[in-house]
């Protein structure tokens, strides 16, 4: 599967997010998205299903090794003591030794970030997380985040789909070397009933969903998008078999609005 890269890791191009999957719903959701072929998983401790994802990562039979999972601190957690033992927890949960992507979930103006950011480090340092990160930081956060890390951060997690203009924030990912992956990438269902996406998507014999998720891709992002449903699954992972021309990129970036998110 393609890949997106930032800083050392190495982040597949589409994987599945689990925010609001609970349960045995959840657990058999990530199941059956390893054995169609996925091979990035995101949670996050706030969440509630750290445990049901790893019981889905066991049940699908792939190894370990082949399976990118991620998860998130949650912003009470991040004083330095907090924050280790709210990744034990995690990993507890999970009933893993180490995640390949630690983030944090959003910046908090309760904790100075250069405390946090050395908590992390410090984590990675220790072998619990590979690759760490942050979430839903803004051009400006980002350039503090990388100044006042140890470690090199790989990603920045955010909201992302043709409606939302995220232009400055992918241009300073880039700069600093960080990998874009984008949650909410068909904007929480609304994209499946977009008439020009749709258009675009029957030249292609895809639904406008698959269109976009590739134009993600197509930009060198990490699209997370989110399921319970088991057709969908397939659907949004089959977007590697075509191409969108330079015009329907266009035409696609070019739906961003004031009211995008």
């Amino acid at each position: 599967m393609n890949v997106v890269e930032g800083n050392g890791a190495k982040i597949p191009a589409i994987g599945l997010g689990t925010w609001e999957l609970r349960g045995r719903t959840c657990a058999r959701i990530v199941e059956q998205a390893l054995r169609l072929g996925y091979r990035h998983i995101d949670t996050a401790e706030i969440y509630d299903n750290e445990r049901e994802v790893g019981e889905g990562l066991r049940a699908s039979g792939v190894k370990r090794d082949d399976v990118f999972v991620t998860t998130k601190v949650w912003t009470t957690h991040f004083m330095a003591k907090d924050l280790d033992r709210a990744v034990k927890e995690s990993l507890a949960r999970l009933r893993l030794t180490e995640v390949d992507l630690l983030l944090l979930h959003w910046p908090s103006a309760q904790v100075p970030l250069a405390e946090t950011l050395g908590a992390l480090a410090r984590v990675k340092q220790a072998g619990l997380a590979r690759h760490i990160g942050v979430s839903n930081f803004n051009v400006a956060q980002i350039a503090e985040a990388v100044a006042a890390c140890p470690e090199p951060l790989a990603c920045n997690q955010v909201e992302y789909h043709p409606y939302l203009d995220q232009t400055d924030v992918i241009e300073a990912c880039a700069h600093h070397g960080l990998a874009f992956v984008a949650y909410s990438p068909i904007a929480k269902g609304r994209v499946k009933t977009d008439r020009a996406l749709a258009r675009i998507g029957d030249r292609y014999r895809k639904t406008a969903a698959q269109v976009s998720l590739r134009w993600l891709v197509q930009q060198n992002v990490s699209a997370i998008p989110r399921t319970a449903k088991l057709e969908r699954l397939q659907e949004n992972i089959d977007i590697f078999d075509f191409e969108l021309s330079d015009a329907d990129m266009a035409e696609i970036t070019a739906m961003a609005g004031a009211g995008g998110r």
